[in-house]
């Protein structure tokens, strides 16, 4: 990769320009043309090094997810993982060492759905899936730095908004849905997605700088897919925390710079008594183990019962679906 493609990668993956034509700004800050700067976010989209240009959105503020896992007996995984797979409110889909083998998210527009999503996954399966809902997220990121010589205390400590309460309208539902899968690569994408919607371009923006400010969306940018970027080890660490120390904890680990995701969920007894989730990245086990113990050290874990989940497949990992297509209806003449 070049260092103007490695530099198009790692500084835009938050604060994605919001004026009319950001992809102008970008080709400014790096000294190429714009249409160089699309060409090489179509092509390493599709090459599958980018997920999307776009949002990463709060769990649970547009519709609803869970985490979910099953403990699938090993000659029948790859089957299950494929029949998981193709329910379209599944976009995450692992592999990960422990007796819950299969893990996913699950995201649906409304409660019901998504308990009917996990009860035909029973059903289908014959198997039990155990619910995780997100409880009180503490850092929700995803972003990877990719220059290495940069020190791994730095990473990831961006402010984000505190998320406030706001009544979404007709239109914010289908400006989601729009950008659910990404912005177009055009070089005005919010007057494309203007009107696609039937609004203006100056709504759009004011709209999603809305979602970004309640926290509705947490990062507008490139969402890189890091697994092709070299980031080839991670790991899900759960830990058992006692209920009155969670907190404290929880933003400890979400302010240390080392891990991409930090939730508490609830425990599952007698099968699950962990309560707190973070992720840790790396480029190989020994980069994530050792991020993990600067992370005990920082945040006192040492005394907290602990198991690392490293993945050990890749299911599916897609953009996340939060608004359902609506049905157009045809005027009848």
């Amino acid at each position: 990769m070049s260092d103007l493609q490695l530099n198009l990668l790692n500084d835009f993956q938050r604060g994605f320009p919001l004026v009319s034509a950001p992809f102008d700004v970008i080709s400014r800050r790096l000294g190429l043309g714009v249409e160089e700067v699309l060409e090489t976010l179509r092509r390493l989209t599709r090459e599958g090094v980018i997920s999307r240009v776009g949002a990463v959105f709060c769990p649970n503020r547009i519709g609803v997810s869970t985490l979910a896992a099953m403990a699938v007996p090993k000659e029948r995984l790859a089957d299950v993982a494929q029949q998981v797979n193709a329910y379209p409110e599944i976009n995450h889909n692992y592999e990960r060492e422990y007796r819950f083998n299969l893990w996913f998210v699950a995201i649906a527009t409304n409660p019901a759905h998504l308990e009917r999503v996990l009860h035909d996954i029973e059903q289908q399966t014959g198997l039990p899936v155990m619910r995780l809902p997100m409880v009180q997220d503490y850092h929700i990121d995803l972003g990877f730095d990719l220059r290495p010589a940069v020190g791994m205390a730095g990473r990831n400590r961006h402010k984000a908004a505190t998320p406030r309460a706001l009544e979404l309208d007709t239109l914010d539902y289908a400006l989601v849905e729009a950008i659910q899968e990404g912005l177009p690569l055009v070089v005005r994408p919010y007057a494309a997605v203007g009107a696609l919607i039937g609004t203006s371009e100056a709504d759009v923006l004011s709209r999603l700088a809305r979602l970004l400010d309640h926290g509705i969306i947490k990062r507008l940018g490139i969402v890189v897919r890091h697994h092709e970027l070299g980031f080839r080890a991670n790991a899900m660490v759960v830990l058992n925390i006692p209920d009155e120390q969670v907190d404290e904890v929880g933003r400890c680990i979400g302010a240390s710079g080392l891990v991409n995701l930090c939730y508490q969920r609830p425990r599952r007894l007698p099968d699950w008594p962990y309560n707190l989730f973070c992720m840790i990245h790396g480029k190989d086990r020994g980069a994530v183990l050792e991020h993990l113990e600067h992370l005990r050290a920082q945040c006192g874990l040492t005394g907290f019962p602990c198991e690392i989940l490293f993945s050990r497949q890749r299911f599916k990992q897609t953009a996340a679906r939060y608004v359902e297509a609506q049905p157009k209806v045809e005027a009848v003449a």
